[in-house]
């Protein structure tokens, strides 16, 4: 029975945040209410309450799920660098690819947050985590930048939001293979070789 009574909560839950994604998509999260949203999930106010605070809540709530699962696919990292200084223009590095097709199953979330109309909060926060993880793989690589770290990081990390950005703005019509596979060249090459500008190291 407690089992059911999870799957019950965690779906109530599911339609309301996907009921405030939709939402988002038509007006900014200041202009959305309560009763907006219990509307567009088809609860009523009462059964919003049982879950969350207020609108704020919810959205923090929602944004503190995700964070935290991108923190455990970003712990794979790790587990990937052995193959950093393989072929990485022909093989992507399996956690990048986790995290596209964790935003493609959380697609409406995730466009809403991180589109025009959002709060603004989550980017900070996300890139925040690409931050973390970029400092625990550059520790455990031991290899000198040839530019400040710091600059390196915001660079790196900006990309990676901004490219995610574009492919759910775009309809994702790359697979999350695909899209893992276009950021693994352009961050493991850099920006001239993905431009046809430079050639690499094989002279191809």
């Amino acid at each position: 029975m407690a089992k059911q009574t999870d799957r019950r909560i965690n779906r109530t839950k599911r339609m309301i945040r996907d009921a405030l994604s939709g939402l988002m998509e038509e007006k900014t999260f200041e202009e959305i209410t309560v009763t907006d949203i219990s509307q567009k999930a088809d609860i009523n106010r009462g059964t919003f309450y049982l879950h969350y605070q207020d609108k704020y809540d919810l959205l923090e709530q929602s944004e503190s799920e995700i964070i935290k699962d991108i923190r455990n696919i970003s712990k794979q990292s790790l587990q990937s660098v052995k193959i950093l200084n393989g072929s990485i223009i022909d093989k992507p590095l399996p956690f990048v690819v986790n995290i596209f097709e964790y935003f493609k199953e959380n697609a409406v979330f995730m466009k809403a947050i991180l589109g025009p109309k959002g709060t603004g909060s989550f980017p900070i926060k996300f890139k925040s985590v690409l931050s973390e993880n970029l400092k625990r793989i550059k520790k455990t690589i031991r290899a000198d930048t040839l530019v400040p770290e710091e600059y390196l990081i915001s660079y790196i990390v900006g990309a990676h939001v901004s490219v995610l950005q574009r492919w759910l703005a775009s309809g994702m019509k790359e697979t999350p293979h695909e899209m893992a596979l276009i950021l693994s060249k352009m961050t493991g090459m850099g920006p001239a070789y993905a431009a046809g500008l430079r050639k690499n190291e094989r002279g191809i």
